[in-house]
């Protein structure tokens, strides 16, 4: 990195903090702590549930995932539109007529303490364990650039997001979360455009199209029925749909980014425009993923794109057997190059004959460095036990520091800074909100005053923050990041939204009923993570199921409080 990509990185992060800080320095009482006042509009609603949404590793990894992958992840999201106009339609009207602080707030008063006490633990445990991921991700930037141990650096980046939230609350959230989605749009434009001006010369936008396709990286939609195929059209539009029903309408991050809007319609146009938004923004980080996989079909690509993990391996007790692969690799990637130009011109002749030819070559010459690829990953496996053995996760920050311009470099860190900070911030204060009002005003602390709970709330933040900072020492050992966080909310989301579900659609179910179907609902999605091969996308849609089902059963039988309240 030279001085000018430094400037922009630490200009962007400063002006983040002070600004977050600055903006919110006159809220007062609970309300304006944790929920802005209620006083936000429409755009600010809608930016601040994208930037909850667009962490660090939504930049980082999802590039590598369409690198290793193709384009098929976008599917993942194939259900959130119809989840917005549902929760337009229910959720959002009832939870501002209802004036909750919380999504678990409003359990209470339809079923019991037991019910809400449960689904805001299940939160807490999934939110605080999703932080550190959010927490993690630009950590591994900074470990990779500069050699500095991941521990330390993961406390730096935590706690200067502990800062501004800890100070401001709601209001800091949103109003940096703003300037963040800014600085994240602007970043990823600007690195398309660059990214295709250092294609090799003669080599266009739709030559890149063409190579990455060849090579199965532009498969968007996969119309097969499959169970435990992870991203398909169906587990997108069903499973994705239950999770994206779960994430936005009763996870507390993104609940409460929506009750701080001054009202229902503002608050109803800023989901609407998150779902118009989303798929276009997921379709076009992952784009940039497979763009970076064609232009390293062209030009020899890193045997290995951690430099760390690279390193250790030719300097350990098999380094002679590496450097074989790397210049094993460096002669079939040459070949490679050779037929994707080869491709180009078959591509341009019209001959469809020479095209398919083309396409064979190109995909055994692709298949001869992956294998060699291969072979360095179980020597990295063998040699380095710590090692992931994967390095998807560092595809597009290893792209990015060799390959784009310098300011180009800065902009693009800046913005995976931005991003990781928006999420963490907007999941520490709704894990402090959800702590102080369904945990302790509800349990240990009734009638405390509102100036005591502010004081309150802000030191759960601190120590949510040191909860996840704590946890991000493991995730290196989760493998590619944005499947781990959607695995792991996975294990939870359907069985909360399956208690919401109940609350609002069966006014006959008690609330004993409805805690037993959450235990149910939690048990059979782990029983069947851990027994089946079925893709954690369907995880949602069966946590929910089972809730309905067995509150249905056992309701007869239980007692509680009856209500039609919805």
């Amino acid at each position: 990195m030279r001085a000018l990509d430094w400037a922009v990185l630490g200009a962007s992060l400063l002006f983040i903090v002070v600004y977050g800080v600055m903006r919110s320095r006159r809220q007062k009482g609970l309300e304006g702590y944790l929920l802005a006042g209620r006083t936000q509009a429409w755009w600010t609603v809608a930016l601040s549930i994208m930037a909850t949404q667009a962490s660090a590793i939504t930049f980082l990894s999802t590039p590598g995932q369409a690198f290793a992958d193709g384009m098929r992840f976008v599917q993942f999201y194939f259900g959130l539109p119809l989840a917005m106009v549902i929760l337009c339609v229910t959720v959002v009207p009832l939870f501002h007529r209802l004036k909750v602080y919380t999504a678990y707030e409003y359990l209470e008063g339809r079923f019991d303490s037991k019910t809400r006490t449960l689904t805001a633990f299940l939160f807490l445990l999934q939110r605080g364990l999703a932080c550190g991921l959010t927490i993690y991700a630009p950590a591994l930037i900074l470990s990779v650039l500069l050699g500095w141990s991941i521990q330390v650096t993961t406390v730096v980046i935590g706690g200067l997001v502990v800062v501004y939230t800890t100070s401001g609350g709601a209001k800091a959230v949103n109003e940096t979360q703003t300037q963040q989605m800014v600085i994240i749009l602007l970043a990823m434009g600007v690195a398309l455009v660059a990214l295709f001006r250092v294609l090799p010369e003669g080599v266009g936008f739709g030559d890149a199209v063409l190579v990455s396709g060849a090579l199965g990286r532009m498969n968007a939609v996969d119309t097969t029925f499959d169970l435990s195929n992870r991203y398909n059209l169906w587990s997108g539009l069903i499973g994705g749909t239950f999770l994206a029903l779960s994430y936005f309408g009763t996870d507390q991050s993104q609940v409460q980014r929506y009750l701080t809007g001054r009202s229902v319609a503002q608050s109803r146009i800023g989901l609407l425009v998150n779902g118009l938004v989303k798929v276009p923004m997921q379709f076009a980080i992952l784009f940039v993923g497979a763009m970076v996989f064609a232009f390293y079909q062209f030009v020899a690509p890193p045997l290995w794109f951690n430099p760390v993990e690279a390193r250790k391996a030719a300097e350990g007790p098999r380094g002679a057997e590496m450097a074989q692969l790397e210049a094993a690799h460096a002669e079939a990637a040459e070949e490679r190059g050779r037929e994707a130009l080869n491709l180009v011109a078959a591509g341009r002749s019209g001959d469809e004959a020479a095209l398919a030819a083309a396409k064979t070559s190109l995909r055994a010459a692709h298949a001869k460095a992956e294998e060699v690829k291969g072979r360095a990953t179980s020597l990295i496996k063998d040699t380095l036990p710590k090692s992931e053995g994967k390095d998807t996760n560092y595809v597009f920050l290893r792209f990015v520091l060799d390959v784009l311009p310098t300011g180009v470099v800065g902009l693009v860190l800046a913005a995976i800074f931005a991003a990781s900070m928006s999420s963490t911030a907007a999941e520490l204060n709704a894990l402090s909100t959800t702590s102080v009002v369904d945990v302790y005003r509800r349990h240990l602390g009734k009638g405390a005053s509102d100036e005591s709970l502010v004081r309150i709330s802000r030191g759960l933040t601190i120590g949510w923050g040191v909860f996840a900072i704590a946890f991000a020492q493991y995730a290196s050992r989760l493998g590619t990041l944005v499947e781990a966080v959607n695995i792991l909310g996975s294990f939870f989301y359907g069985t909360i939204l399956g208690v919401f579900l109940t609350a609002f659609y069966l006014p006959r179910v008690r609330g004993g009923a409805a805690f037993w179907g959450a235990l149910a609902g939690e048990a059979a999605v782990v029983a069947v993570w851990a027994l089946t091969d079925v893709s954690f996308l369907w995880l949602n849609a069966l946590g929910c199921v089972v809730v309905v089902v067995v509150a249905l059963a056992v309701s007869p039988f239980t007692g509680g409080r009856e209500s039609a309240a919805a």
